[in-house]
């Protein structure tokens, strides 16, 4: 941060708190410098677990654009595809 490389940096613990807070509640919350990060050409890793946790984040990121980027829920499944075939939305998921 100290070189301006990086501007936000947000933490999410499910385990070591009693309230758990998840990734996909931090992409919801900030869902307005979220989509304006996609707009701006970011990209989203999401590495861990298959089973819940990525299909959780995913489920966020679409709700995150249908409401930051005023789009209908196929246009939100539309503008996710494009990320991912743009290969800027990437999963190491197992």
């Amino acid at each position: 941060m100290k070189k301006g490389l990086l501007t936000r940096f947000d933490t999410a613990f499910s385990r070591d708190q009693e309230e758990k807070i998840y990734v996909q509640n931090r992409i919801v919350e900030h869902a307005e410098e979220f989509y304006a990060w996609l707009e701006e050409g970011g990209y989203i890793y999401i590495c861990g677990d298959a089973s819940r946790m990525a299909k959780d984040v995913d489920k966020a990121i679409h709700k995150a654009v249908e409401i930051a980027g005023g789009k209908s829920e196929d246009e939100a499944k539309a503008y996710v595809e494009a990320l991912k075939k743009a290969k800027r939305y990437l999963r190491d998921v197992y």
